[in-house]
């Protein structure tokens, strides 16, 4: 591995603090030594530098839904061109370790609008273990993982929405101890997806026990985004209380319009708990839509029992009448407690590709063109794309976005899917419009504390040991960016287009963007805990 020298050049360090002038040297994948301008007088090949431009830290993505497209994609270029060296995967609930083939072939199904269903990829991997070893094969940014509470029930207890017993969640537990053991550095939810959303607070209480116990965190996907929102996430700062387990409030949000301004109220509730030595933190994307699956908006009583149960509801004329008023008349937990707004229902991503014509319409607009009703429509689409369509949701409110993204506990996060024809502009362009929107057109954020909450902060609650900050001795995760031209160019119309402004991006001393191309380098690897040291290597 060639020594590399960054000469004279603007140092953001990831820490907050302001920046300074320096040389960076590297040297066999690390930051060898960092001295002022023009002093350093080790070799190594200079790298060029645009006038204007800073080096900082690579950006730390905390919920990423790259379980799949690492290994079917491992340049990973719609994540490293935005200046992402390091993703944590494994979220929401689901995912694909640990695993066993019934389980994997009900997972497969489900989570196929999130990640695709790839039928050329060896899915031989059972355990965590494994999964990471899998990566260690060849990615070309970094992955952390959090072992998904959902696949744990699924494994252990079935799709059935039901009570777990004492043995169930005991077994649970091993398995999440056993996560751990194998490198994990947390546990997720998803409190609105089966079968996770079928978990008493008994089930997560002692889960997050083992949590605690192993030095991880635990990353909540909560009960509701709409209707009951601050009770759920109340509720989750209620098992932080009582197990001493650090939490995560992922894609933290007030959705709907019942909660249109509402962050204050939500953040007075985090400032409370963090007050009583709560360790709490969380993260946003910079969008005011979702996304997710069209599936995800059915009540939790028609997804039990899997996909072919949900599939065979749907074929029932008396089942659809029920979901039929759960999603407009009574208001569905899958669409977090409210009715669901049609307009707000846009189709990004579909399996079959006879409904190609539906991606980028509305609902709404769908049944204007066919002359049926909206909700027709919705069963037509899930039963013909077997669950597989993707969605963004139109519900967010700026004034939310603003608030909560400038707490100090905040992070960046993109929570992308990288499937579908018009996938969520954020697969593309969540960490550039930080920079470009929010601290440069708006002011919200300063440049150097936007980095910290990209960077320095991240790495903290994932207890990286040598990386989100721009130290001698740490690896060199690295990104070279204007701060004057750093911008997002994916629209909702045109969502894959590279972001602006960002030169150079560097995983483990090696470019993997180079002049903004990307090199083919796969310098990536998998993050694991060191659970004895309670530190990520």
């Amino acid at each position: 591995m060639t020594d590399l020298l960054f000469r004279d050049i603007d140092i953001i360090d990831g820490t907050g603090a302001p920046r300074f002038r320096g040389d960076v040297h590297l040297a066999r994948g690390r930051i060898s030594a960092i001295t002022a301008p023009g002093a350093s007088t080790a070799a190594g090949r200079i790298i060029e530098s645009a006038p204007g431009s800073v080096l900082a830290p690579g950006f730390i993505d905390m919920h990423a839904h790259s379980d799949l497209h690492l290994l079917t994609d491992p340049g990973h270029f719609p994540k490293v061109s935005q200046g992402i060296t390091t993703e944590v995967i494994g979220q929401d609930g689901l995912s694909y370790a640990p695993i066993d083939e019934p389980s994997l072939a009900v997972l497969r199904r489900q989570i196929a609008g999130w990640n695709g269903n790839p039928v050329d990829l060896d899915f031989s991997w059972r355990s965590v273990a494994q999964y990471l070893d899998r990566l260690d094969q060849g990615i070309t940014p970094n992955a952390a993982y959090l072992v998904p509470q959902g696949t744990l029930r699924l494994l252990v207890v079935g799709s059935e929405q039901r009570p777990a017993s004492g043995a169930e969640i005991g077994r649970m537990c091993d398995l999440l101890a056993q996560g751990f053991a194998e490198g994990a550095v947390g546990m997720s939810s998803g409190l609105t997806y089966t079968p996770g959303m079928y978990a008493d607070t008994a089930e997560l209480t002692a889960l997050c026990e083992v949590v605690a116990e192993h030095g991880g965190y635990y990353a909540p996907h909560t009960r509701s985004y709409g209707k009951g929102a601050l009770e759920a996430y109340a509720e989750m700062i209620e098992l932080a209380r009582r197990t001493g387990c650090a939490l995560h409030l992922t894609h933290a949000t007030m959705n709907f319009g019942v909660n249109r301004g509402r962050a204050p109220e939500f953040l007075a509730l985090i400032d409370a708990a963090r007050a009583e030595g709560c360790d709490i933190t969380l993260d946003t994307y910079p969008y005011l839509p979702g996304s997710t699956t069209l599936s995800a908006l059915l009540p939790s009583w028609a997804m039990s029992g899997g996909p072919d149960a949900a599939l065979a509801r749907l074929d029932d004329p008396a089942e659809r009448a029920r979901i039929a008023l759960d999603v407009t008349v009574h208001g569905s937990d899958g669409c977090h407690g409210v009715t669901v707004e049609w307009e707000t229902i846009q189709i990004s991503g579909v399996a079959d590709t006879a409904l190609d014509r539906h991606v980028g319409k509305t609902v709404a607009q769908i049944a204007t063109d066919s002359g049926v009703a909206p909700v027709e429509v919705f069963f037509d689409l899930l039963r013909r794309d077997q669950l597989a369509t993707t969605i963004l949701q139109h519900v967010g409110h700026e004034e939310n976005v603003r608030a909560i993204m400038a707490h100090p506990g905040h992070m960046g996060g993109s929570d992308a899917l990288l499937i579908g024809d018009r996938p969520h502009p954020r697969a593309w362009g969540t960490f550039p419009r930080y920079l470009g929107r929010y601290v440069r057109e708006l002011g919200v954020l300063g440049l150097e504390d936007c980095v910290h909450h990209l960077t320095g902060r991240p790495a903290e609650r994932l207890r990286l040991a040598d990386r989100g900050h721009l130290f001698p001795g740490y690896a060199a995760d690295l990104v070279l960016f204007d701060p004057a031209t750093i911008t997002d160019t994916a629209t909702f119309e045109q969502p894959k287009q590279q972001a602006r402004g960002i030169q150079h991006v560097l995983v483990n001393g090696e470019f993997v963007i180079r002049d903004g191309a990307p090199t083919g380098a796969l310098a990536g690897r998998a993050l694991r805990m060191d659970t004895a040291r309670k530190e990520t290597v």
